[in-house]
């Protein structure tokens, strides 16, 4: 192997193994020493899980349960659910099988693909294992920058609603009159206007400073995440008006959103991993996943419920327009930019050794500071160029986080397995899986570029907020 092929190997072992460290929207929170010593509790699992799963996505599912209908709605999130769950328990069995195989203490979620690859009956598939790693290493780079760049729209998005409205903000919170009105300033001057704010955050590398800003935006987005619950469930219109079935073109937007709530399925095996107690771990995951969806059910339902044709993009824009809630919309927005950073280090993570190693000593600070301003600048130059935030969920979420969560764990699964004489219903429903997947990553990706495309009076989707 060259010498950059063996730096970009290394580069993607260290990011990966990071990932416990740095993943998921709400979390990222380094494992002090003790915690290491004795590894973390039921509890400690639970709340690290419960975190990784909850981030922008949630609060664009009522849109995704108008682009499905009323019924059809919390029924298939329940099925998307279900489904990434069992994934979720397929990843950690064949890692564990893999590991004992392997005679590994752990192996994450590259490198579970790439010995997969490696003892499979196929010469090339064998010859070429290491692309396994690439694979999911390369996705996981294009989730969490997607992550990032869906932070920027929403950031801004909140931004520019409560400071065009500022001078009708008051005490009594009554429901938003939605208007067609211009905007004040271009959204996208609300993007740069956080570009630098970011730039600096970025540069921040001392993890037990970045566990502060995690902790930060815990207790923000809880805090948030209560309000919103609090005013949703007031005074619910009659929903026999609201469709109970949306059309199939929605739908495929729908399972965008739907799968990009589920974002901690790269979180399972570090977390595992981590376990004082690892036999545990299947018990806490289906506890904490059970409570997941039906948050994600509750939230997405009464969300729709409560607003009905109106639903924007996120269920913050559709808070009243007083103090309050203005302040819900403050809040979850500094809970996000703080997580940006957190959710930040994972791609970096994986990229910067590699670049770093190709330079001399004396510019390792230059490359390491250039290349996270360039990842920053990506970022906010895709917001800018699609400042839709409903349709960019939906696209991150039909491209990489069905390929991660639906699409590679079954074909991890007979790929591991299948040597040792896989029952014929296992190897059914793994394929049915994996082709439900891909169906939805194409036709998803498809409507989504297609909506993207068009202008956004002529689009079957919402628009991203309230200005047109």
């Amino acid at each position: 192997m060259s010498l950059l092929g063996r730096d970009f190997h290394s580069s993607l072992d260290d990011g990966s193994k990071s990932l416990l460290e740095r993943n998921s929207n709400v979390t990222a929170e380094n494992v002090h020493p003790a915690e290491e010593a004795s590894g973390l509790s039921r509890m400690q699992t639970l709340i690290h899980l419960l975190k990784c799963n909850i981030g922008t996505g949630l609060l664009g599912l009522p849109l995704a349960m108008k682009n499905a209908g009323l019924l059809v709605g919390p029924i298939s999130l329940l099925g998307i659910g279900v489904l990434t769950v069992h994934c979720m328990v397929i990843l950690l069995n064949c890692a564990h099988h893999l590991s004992q195989r392997w005679q590994k203490t752990f192996v994450n979620y590259g490198e579970a693909m790439m010995y997969s690859l490696e003892t499979c009956p196929n010469a090339w598939l064998r010859t070429h294992s290491a692309w396994g790693r690439y694979t999911v290493s390369f996705l996981l780079i294009t989730t969490q920058l997607g992550f990032c760049s869906v932070y920027f729209m929403f950031m801004a998005d909140n931004l520019q609603q409560m400071v065009e409205e500022a001078h009708m903000t008051s005490n009594n919170c009554q429901p938003r009159k939605f208007l067609v009105l211009a905007p004040i300033l271009d959204i996208r001057f609300y993007m740069l206007t956080i570009l630098p704010f970011l730039m600096l955050l970025v540069f921040i590398q001392n993890l037990k400073l970045l566990s502060i800003f995690s902790s930060l935006a815990n207790i923000t987005t809880l805090g948030s995440m209560a309000l919103i619950f609090e005013y949703i469930v007031q005074e619910i219109p009659d929903p026999s008006n609201l469709p109970l079935m949306a059309s199939w073109k929605t739908f495929l937007l729908f399972f965008g959103t739907a799968i990009f709530t589920f974002e901690g399925v790269g979180m399972v095996l570090p977390l595992k991993n981590q376990m004082r107690d690892p036999q545990q771990f299947p018990f806490v995951l289906y506890l904490g996943m059970s409570l997941v969806i039906t948050l994600y059910i509750c939230l997405g339902t009464l969300g729709y419920m409560k607003f009905g044709s109106s639903t924007q993009a996120s269920i913050t824009l559709n808070l009243p327009n007083c103090w309050l809630y203005q302040s819900v919309k403050l809040l979850y927005s500094i809970g996000i930019f703080f997580t940006y950073a957190l959710q930040f280090h994972v791609p970096a993570d994986i990229i910067l050794p590699f670049a770093v190693s190709q330079v001399s000593e004396r510019w390792t600070l230059f490359v390491d500071l250039s290349v996270r301003i360039a990842l920053v600048c990506l970022t906010c130059v895709s917001a800018i160029l699609i400042p839709r935030l409903d349709l960019v969920i939906s696209f991150v979420g039909s491209v990489s986080s069905s390929a991660l969560a639906l699409i590679i764990p079954p074909l991890l699964e007979l790929i591991t397995f299948y040597p040792e004489d896989m029952s014929c219903v296992t190897i059914a429903k793994d394929i049915m899986i994996s082709i439900l997947g891909l169906l939805g990553c194409v036709f998803g990706t498809y409507q989504a570029l297609y909506e993207l495309i068009q202008p956004i009076g002529h689009s079957v989707a919402n628009a991203t907020g309230v200005y047109a």
